[in-house]
């Protein structure tokens, strides 16, 4: 695909040049792999948040770095609904 400048492609027109390039890209990849590579790659952020000088103990760390995962996920859901519900403004 030849390179355009951004500024001459309307949003639609970049919505869809990403769409082409990430079904583009699932039509060669295995996302089952992907998917697992991107949480555990989310879960070692999340225990090195946690656990800076990594010195609590493996059971430890996981549990909380899941706490704080899930605490993660419940701000997204959150902000998600005070958006829908501002109309688009969070």
């Amino acid at each position: 695909m030849p390179t355009i400048a951004r500024s001459k492609l309307s949003p639609e027109q970049r919505r869809l040049r990403a769409q082409i390039a990430a079904l583009t890209r699932w039509s060669r990849e295995d996302p089952a792999a992907n998917a697992a590579r991107g949480q555990a790659g989310l879960l070692a952020k999340f225990e090195r948040e946690v656990d800076p000088q990594g010195l609590l103990p493996p059971v430890e760390r996981v549990r909380r770095a899941e706490a704080a995962r899930r605490a993660h996920m419940h701000q997204l859901a959150f902000r998600s609904s005070k958006a829908r519900r501002n109309g688009g403004a969070v």
